[in-house]
């Protein structure tokens, strides 16, 4: 009989993807939830709250595999601590985690919060794999759409994005999970690197719109950062296929 695969996250934009992948490679998955769900598909539910610390161990008990996909913009660093002990205490084997680009050079705090989670995974004793990705098409979309409603967008100036089709993401996830741990592996970003006005511009296009676009300045030392490219990785990464372009005409033309 397989082991079982712990997802948390399983319900979310990568985790949707996820899963059907890793049921469709055999596995057993067990998925830790926020709100009770039937099980379905083969999928067993369980539920508990990561950063209450709730649920947790009975979620991990008996699983030789966690794959942590859950996360939000704030609370990452503690739920993740609570995650790690537990995966420990079950005398896990392998723990997988999915943080981002930049986490170790753009001084956000929620970039700080994800650092802080990688080195709770690295440090739990349980062998342990990270992928940093970068910005899914479905963030840098929602991230336009909410400025195209503007009546001028806002384009932030030397701010780049490479972002990356979530699936490419998933393909990649499921890969390391099934495989052995390997510590922190290449980035994974994807084939184009896009000024955020080129985003609007294209994604304004496929919706048959027009608006002005407006420079503007992003303040401190962040600004600094993203204008530095601390958010993209150059050299050395994995890159995906699907561009920005073959995304919107899937999701948005």
């Amino acid at each position: 009989m397989a082991s079982t695969i712990l997802v948390t996250g399983g319900t979310g934009t990568l985790g949707r993807h996820v899963v059907p992948l890793l049921r469709g490679a055999g596995c057993s998955v067990r998925v830790l939830s926020r709100r009770e769900r039937p099980d379905e598909d083969g999928v067993v539910y369980v539920t508990g709250d990561l950063r209450e610390n709730r649920g947790v161990a009975a979620a991990v008990a008996g699983c030789e595999t966690v794959l942590h996909l859950a996360g939000g913009p704030k609370g990452d660093d503690e739920a993740t601590a609570h995650l790690a002990r537990a995966a420990a205490e079950a005398q896990v084997k392998h723990l997988v985690y999915i943080s981002v680009i930049g986490a170790d050079r753009v001084p956000l705090a929620w970039l700080r919060s994800k650092l802080a989670a990688e080195r709770a995974v690295a440090d739990s004793g349980v062998p342990w794999t990270t992928l940093r990705a970068a910005q899914f098409h479905d963030l840098a979309l929602a991230m336009v759409e909410k400025m195209a409603k503007l009546p001028v967008v806002p384009s932030p100036g030397g701010l780049r994005l490479q972002p990356v089709d979530a699936r490419e993401v998933a393909e990649r996830l499921v890969e390391l999970t099934l495989g052995a741990p390997a510590g922190l592996v290449p980035d994974l970003a994807g084939p184009r690197v896009y000024g955020l006005s080129e985003l609007s511009r294209g994604y304004l296009r496929a919706r048959g719109k027009r608006r002005p676009l407006m420079p503007v300045r992003i303040p401190g030392k962040a600004g600094r950062a993203y204008r530095a490219g601390a958010n993209l990785t150059l050299e050395g990464a994995t890159l995906g296929e699907r561009t920005w372009e073959d995304f919107l005409s899937e999701r948005v033309a």
